[in-house]
């Protein structure tokens, strides 16, 4: 197992020791290899030694290796045997000096730095996790609040008598529960932007169910575009107006497909909705149309600040959303 230097840097016991095992190591290596090493190298492994404890214990117990060190080279190796003041000596200790100062600075340096690195990336992993936590929060009080607004509309059209109003109170409900719907599925588990095509099929799945209709298949295919918060409502919502429009109109008294597409085309992003049901009237203009699910959709298109159109697409319909892509994509 590794040895970890925190433990040797918050103990004081665990780096002086460090520090005289160290010593003592070296000591005897040197001592060992005596007859090997030529005239000239009391140092040899005590170098090693101080560049050790400077990494693992820091600062004290380096300066302790070094000190033992060189006054356990300057008795034995150099010079004669003892404590030899002689200018040849000086300059010998002076060299070591310089280079265990050298050594220490830098390593301590690096160690310092190093620990700064990491509280910082710590620090903004945390900060990180704290944003999650707050956009899920965030999100999950937005769609619950938007669920209530859905409540309270279908309880007054429960309430109203008028056939007209109540119709456009029910629709109006299931609108905001499907914009409820699609803020809670704007985030996957991890919080991490829902890919457009898992999004689409969840989504596209339970305005099926809720349509009662099992006679419609429906293909998204494979768009791993992670769709930015500005883009992910207006797109999803344009997207379950369509496949809704195709239900009531194009599907109305028999089975069908409907094909789901969202790629890129340069600059724009481009969502396609093809059915094989029986096609959009001649004269059919969504910018005119007096349908509260065209002019919605309409809205929304000038949201994206895109453009929308239906095509007849032989056999069935084609509706087309075409909208700059979003620079972080």
């Amino acid at each position: 197992m590794p040895l970890n230097p925190d433990l040797f840097r918050r103990s004081p016991v665990y780096g002086y020791g460090l520090a005289l095992c160290t010593w003592l190591t070296a000591s005897g290596v040197r001592m060992a290899l005596a007859d090997w090493f030529p005239p000239g190298f009391p140092y040899l492994t005590f170098f090693p030694a101080v560049v050790v404890v400077a990494y693992f214990a820091g600062l004290r117990p380096a300066v302790l290796t070094a000190v033992l060190s060189g006054l356990t080279a300057w008795w034995f190796w150099i010079g004669a045997p003892g404590f030899d003041w002689s200018t040849a000596t000086g300059l010998a200790l002076g060299f070591y000096v310089f280079v265990v100062a050298v050594d220490i600075f830098f390593i301590v340096g690096m160690n310092a730095a190093t620990d700064d690195l990491r509280r910082e990336v710590a620090r903004n992993a945390a900060l990180a996790e704290s944003r999650d936590l707050l956009l899920k929060e965030v999100q999950h009080r937005v769609s619950n609040n938007i669920q209530v607004v859905s409540s309270l509309l279908r309880l007054e059209a429960g309430m109203t008598k008028d056939a007209e109003a109540r119709r456009a109170l029910s629709e109006a409900s299931a609108r905001t529960a499907m914009i409820a719907n699609v803020q809670r599925s704007l985030l996957d588990a991890d919080g991490r932007a829902a890919p457009f095509d898992d999004l689409a099929r969840g989504l596209v799945c339970d305005a099926l169910n809720a349509a009662g209709r099992t006679d419609v298949v429906v293909v998204v295919e494979d768009a791993r575009h992670a769709l930015t918060a500005e883009e992910a409502t207006p797109v999803v919502l344009i997207l379950l107006e369509c496949v809704n429009n195709a239900l009531e109109h194009a599907f109305r008294d028999r089975p069908g497909r409907i094909e789901i597409r969202l790629h890129d085309d340069g600059a724009k992003r481009r969502l396609e909705v093809r059915d094989d049901g029986a096609g959009p009237p001649a004269d059919l203009d969504p910018a005119r149309s007096r349908s509260l699910g065209l002019r919605i959709v309409m809205g929304l298109t000038e949201q994206l600040h895109g453009r929308f159109s239906i095509v007849d697409a032989a056999p069935g319909a084609l509706c087309v959303l075409s909208y700059p892509r979003p620079a972080a994509q």
